[in-house]
């Protein structure tokens, strides 16, 4: 399997914050309260991350999820009608998301997490269930390693030694 860097400086890149959750620390002197952003960013043309950012302050959490996020983009596959290629499920941790390939004008059919990465990754018709655990953080991280595991018919076609014909029938 192929990576290619991306440099996110090129990219025109929007951001949604999933959650914010406020942690505790007890210590000697009390408690100490931190906070954890799991942010998403994307493109909207096929190019997705997801990454945590943990400070004092909720404004400083997410700008270091933000940076986070952009050193972990993944390049999606997607077909002409901006669906995935193929039917995937992918794996995060005990959280697993279905994808599932759909026709023009089916729209997003997604939970929250997973709808926040296939609309920062620029897919406009997707099927998602997500199965296991429903914690965000696991279900974001499922949904892009699905989408990153996703295989054009090109790169099949080539790593079999066929034409784009033969794979798709």
């Amino acid at each position: 399997m192929k990576h290619t860097i991306i440099d996110p400086s090129q990219l025109e890149l929007n951001d949604k914050v999933v959650t914010i959750k406020r942690v505790t620390k007890t210590v000697k002197g009390g408690r100490n309260m931190r906070f954890t952003a799991l942010v998403v960013v994307g493109d909207g043309n096929g190019h997705v991350g997801a990454g945590l950012g943990k400070a004092i302050e909720i404004p400083e959490a997410i700008r270091k999820g933000k940076e986070d996020a952009m050193k972990h983009l993944v390049t999606v596959a997607m077909d002409e009608n901006k669906s995935v290629t193929h039917d995937f499920i992918g794996k995060f941790g005990s959280a697993s998301v279905l994808l599932k390939k759909a026709p023009e004008g089916t729209g997003i059919i997604a939970g929250g997490p997973a709808r926040v990465v296939c609309e920062l990754a620029g897919i406009k018709n997707i099927r998602t269930k997500s199965l296991g655990s429903n914690n965000k953080q696991n279900v974001v991280l499922a949904t892009i390693t699905g989408l990153k595991n996703l295989k054009s018919p090109e790169e099949v076609a080539s790593r079999r030694g066929k034409t784009v014909e033969e794979i798709l029938g």
